[in-house]
């Protein structure tokens, strides 16, 4: 199993101690590339992917860099209903 896989099945279990990078690196693998929406977008970041012209808004957690269950949870929907996933 690749770690592109294993990535991919992590996510899809919903773990509580899911990362921000390891959504970085899901979505680089997926094709998507990360632009911080502007000099004020504070914790906003956009990933944008170009080939299938789907874009996701995410939010930086900070001090931690641990997603939110519910944060999380809309990812993975999102990447379910673009077939990404």
């Amino acid at each position: 199993m690749t770690n592109k896989e294993k990535l991919k099945n992590r996510i899809r279990q919903l773990p509580k101690d899911f990362t921000f990078e390891e959504l970085e690196t899901i979505l680089y693998q997926l094709g998507f590339e990360r632009d911080n929406k502007g000099k004020t977008s504070g914790s906003r970041v956009r990933f944008y992917n170009r080939e299938k012209h789907l874009q996701y808004l995410a939010h930086k957690p900070h001090p931690q860099s641990i997603i939110k269950e519910k944060a999380l949870k809309d990812i993975v929907d999102f990447l379910e209903e673009n077939k990404l996933l």
